[in-house]
């Protein structure tokens, strides 16, 4: 069975190729009537455009660039899944690029990617997104992109930025575990180079001091986000005569470390130790007990970053009466689970 082609579906949608082509750029000019009818005939002939050729016939670009430098794969998967999801939404094909935020030569790796891929711009996750030093240069440098980043406000700058506000999320898990008694918590790091540690942890601090809670800073420990770092501080806290009766890790990788460090001590979660995290990645799913902890829509995070890309590069694809906005916020919401029960 042939490939249906751009004309196949001006044929059975009986419209012209133009208007054809309108609805895949979702342009606003279109009848939401003859919209809807064109997509279900892309729907039912299951056409898919010639991104390459696309490209190739003008000076528009419709291949976007995901940037990203994150080890863990569960974030990285729903990031492009989201990505991917708006690509096709809008009609651009998408390219990932993987790299290392601390590369001196960054900049030029990312303004060698957009100009040798004829890319339209770039969706950058964290840490890139989180170095002014990189992202003001790729600006200085004409390039379009849309930052995700951790903060508890919105940003400055003018390009479009989905900011997601860890510190509020981070201080409902820790005030969860405030009112299920716990006064003597510890909290877990990740790394310093995101964002989200510093924020999470200012948010962990601000529901203990609003409760009359005093920092032990003996128990806010440095780390990796990952397993292992969180067994490794969770061991060393179980051995401590005035262990913590309840733990919060960075992120959920760290949580369900910090887990299974305090069952191999002998203890029972959440009897002897409470424990949660972040994220709700298949971490604190997985877990046993599973794990309480505040859920981030990755996925929708990334979609709405790549909608901001394409309203800030093309504001004629908004729909009739649509506000073009520049940031979007998102909070985490508390999920709570028997491990802090």
């Amino acid at each position: 069975m042939s490939k249906a082609t751009i004309k196949d579906v001006a044929r059975v949608a009986g419209v012209s190729l133009k208007t054809v082509s309108r609805v895949i750029n979702n342009e606003p000019t279109v009848k939401e009537a003859t919209r809807k009818k064109v997509r279900a005939v892309i729907d039912d002939l299951k056409y898919q455009p010639d991104m390459s050729a696309r490209n190739l016939r003008g000076n528009k670009s419709y291949a976007i660039g995901l940037v990203y430098d994150n080890p863990n794969p569960y974030y990285v998967v729903d990031v492009q899944e989201g990505v991917l999801k708006a690509c096709r939404e809008m009609g651009y094909s998408l390219q990932i690029h993987p790299c290392d935020a601390a590369h001196d030569g960054i900049v030029q790796e990312l303004c060698d990617l957009v100009n040798n891929s004829r890319l339209a711009g770039l969706v950058i996750a964290p840490p890139v997104s989180e170095n002014e030093a990189i992202t003001n240069a790729l600006a200085e440098h004409g390039i379009h992109f849309v930052r995700i980043i951790s903060a508890s406000e919105p940003p400055k700058g003018k390009a479009p930025c989905v900011y997601v506000n860890d510190r509020a999320a981070a201080r409902s898990v820790a005030e969860h575990l405030i009112d299920h008694g716990h006064t003597r918590i510890a909290f877990l790091s990740g790394e310093e180079e995101h964002l989200s540690t510093p924020e999470r942890r200012a948010g962990f601090k601000e529901a203990l001091k609003a409760h009359g809670i005093s920092v032990d800073d003996s128990l806010v420990l440095p780390g990796a986000y990952s397993f292992d770092s969180g067994f490794e501080r969770a061991t060393k806290l179980m051995e401590r005569s005035d262990r913590p009766s309840a733990i919060f890790g960075c992120n959920d990788e760290i949580a369900a470390g910090a887990l299974a460090a305090v069952k191999t001590s002998g203890l029972t979660v959440p009897g002897d130790v409470a424990i949660a995290g972040f994220e709700n990645s298949p971490f604190s799913q997985h877990s046993r007990p599973p794990l309480t902890t505040a859920a981030q829509s990755i996925g929708e995070i990334a979609r709405q970053a790549m909608m901001l890309l394409i309203a800030e590069m093309r504001p004629q694809a908004l729909a009739e009466g649509e506000v073009q906005t520049t940031t979007a916020e998102f909070v985490p919401e508390l999920i709570e689970r028997p491990s802090t029960a």
